[in-house]
């Protein structure tokens, strides 16, 4: 279609790539390093919560549970048909990783990436029993929502089509997070151990949006991958989770970014 500078005028004026061969060299290479980050995160998301199935109290939660594993690799299985597209090895792929092996509970990775998993450094941490569980899919969930919402505006219009039918499916993975953090709430007993789920998970969360200058989001901005800065991500979050947080009694932890 062009050069850089083309594909980018192109982009200004509304346009959307249909194809990799349509795609200059960087910005297959942004493209590819997006859909990474989503097959990795949901393949790591995925197997981490799959043990969480069995931490589940009723068998209501345990389908549920299950069927958010479900949707998850079915949701990494859309981003590899992706990635198959710009010549990627699918088969070897899904074997590069032990999607679910964890760190330590007090690891702090910060923000930055382990050996070359693209995975969002959330899904390092180990979950621990059943309220755990519920805590993080209540936090994370509100974040990917945000997060994939953005790539469903993406100018390369088969990510664009993937996020459009994934996000729906992650936007119910939040509120069954929401509901199961409600009724675990109910109980008086759970309000400490949940409020120590928040305090850890929020910040780990929140590290999900990256640096809140990163200087990257001009770049995704002229290609038409990104729209609204992390700032302003992180900021839609912040008043999500506050809003859910608050009417139970939980409080987000003071941040320092």
């Amino acid at each position: 279609m062009g050069g850089e500078s083309e594909i980018e005028q192109y982009i200004a004026a509304g346009g959307r790539l249909s194809a990799p061969e349509n795609a200059p060299p960087r910005y297959r290479g942004e493209i590819m390093r997006l859909i990474a980050t989503f097959v990795d995160s949901e393949m790591a998301g995925a197997a981490g919560f799959a043990d969480a199935i069995n931490f589940a109290p009723g068998l209501d939660e345990r389908i549920h549970a299950a069927r958010m594993v479900l949707e998850k690799f079915a949701h990494a299985r859309a981003g590899l048909d992706l990635m198959a597209a710009f010549g990627a090895n699918t088969d070897r792929y899904v074997n590069q990783h032990p999607w679910a092996r964890r760190v330590s509970r007090d690891a702090d990775l910060g923000r930055h990436r382990r050996d070359g998993d693209m995975r969002l450094n959330v899904f390092h941490y180990p979950v621990e029993g059943w309220s755990d569980a519920v805590t993080m899919n209540t936090l994370m969930g509100q974040a990917t929502v945000i997060q994939l919402g953005e790539l469903a505006e993406s100018s390369y219009q088969p990510l664009a089509d993937v996020m459009e039918s994934v996000v729906p499916a992650e936007r119910r993975h939040a509120r069954l997070g929401q509901a199961g953090l409600a009724r675990l709430a109910e109980i008086g007993d759970n309000r400490s151990s949940l409020q120590a789920s928040v305090d850890y998970w929020y910040p780990r969360v929140a590290d999900t949006f990256g640096r809140l200058d990163s200087d990257r989001f001009e770049l995704y901005r002229r290609l038409g991958l990104r729209r609204r800065s992390n700032e302003s991500l992180h900021a839609e979050w912040v008043a999500q989770c506050d809003a859910v947080l608050a009417p139970l009694g939980l409080a987000a932890p003071v941040l320092s970014r």
